[in-house]
């Protein structure tokens, strides 16, 4: 394959489908036919990224991959006008117009994948966010460093992104709206700081199932934030959480302390989890 070919391969995102037409009608296409072709003529893996569907919580997930890290993922259930569901092909044109690369179909998920996706821990598996400016990579990161099964607010996320005090809210969400690998970057346990939940990058009932898969009961969670309660003290330790931290989950009914804000909590005597870390009135 000369040069021009290959730049025609760049942008064409159904090259599958074009070298199965090239067969017998009514052929049945191998696995990773498309990906034979391409190494057998030589074609750098640089120039191509790979993917794959993956079931989770919220139905499927395409996740597209290089050599060495994940580059971007979408739920096959879209979230926006029409709500039409995302195709294969839609993925690979999505995928191309971000990175300026095609995303060829296989069946091999890399190593950790699937793991990550049944356990939630996805926070060591390496996604490739350099495309991206620096303040959102910050923001995403900060989100992957929340738990499986736990909740943080905008204000959290942007302290732990690094951002100037007080920073505008709707930046951070405009942020986790933009995710590239949703899921795998696990922006449905982002909330606003009243509690509700932040789904900018999921229908919400797509974040529901999510969180509903990590236990997070989202009927507790909403009456918490109806009620303008978005922290939670132990009356025996007089240390208050986020309520949905490993630590808050312990506190028995009879103990519990409900408070609107860090202020409220320390005026009370309570101080801040060293786990969860609520951010400082």
């Amino acid at each position: 394959m000369n040069h021009d070919n290959e730049e025609a391969f760049s942008s064409s995102g159904d090259l599958g489908l074009r070298l199965a037409a090239l067969g017998p009608r009514g052929a049945t296409t191998p696995e990773d036919f498309a990906l034979r072709v391409l190494r057998r003529a030589g074609i750098s893996q640089s120039r191509y990224d790979t993917y794959v569907r993956l079931e989770t919580a919220a139905g499927g997930l395409f996740v597209a991959f290089g050599p060495e890290a994940v580059t971007g993922a979408e739920l096959e259930a879209r979230h926006g006008p029409g709500r039409e569901r995302l195709t294969p092909q839609g993925f690979e044109e999505s995928h191309r117009r971000r990175v300026g690369r095609s995303a060829i179909p296989t069946d091999r998920a890399p190593a950790g994948l699937r793991p990550a996706l049944r356990t939630g821990r996805a926070r060591h598996l390496a996604i490739d966010l350099s495309g991206l400016p620096a303040d959102e990579r910050a923001v995403l990161e900060a989100v992957r460093s929340i738990p499986p099964g736990q909740l943080r607010p905008v204000s959290w996320i942007a302290r732990e992104a690094g951002l100037p005090p007080g920073p505008d809210a709707r930046a951070v969400v405009r942020s986790l709206a933009r995710n590239p690998a949703t899921v795998l970057v696990p922006c449905h346990r982002a909330t606003h700081d009243d509690g509700t939940p932040c789904d900018a990058a999921y229908a919400r009932e797509a974040g529901d199932a999510l969180r509903g898969a990590e236990g997070i009961d989202m009927v507790t969670v909403r009456q918490w934030a109806r009620g303008g309660d978005t922290l939670l003290g132990s009356d025996t330790t007089h240390i208050y959480c986020h309520p949905t931290c490993a630590h808050a989950r312990r506190i028995t009914p009879a103990h519990r302390v409900p408070f609107r804000t860090a202020r409220d909590a320390h005026r009370a005597g309570y101080r801040a989890c060293k786990s969860c870390r609520p951010v400082a009135a």
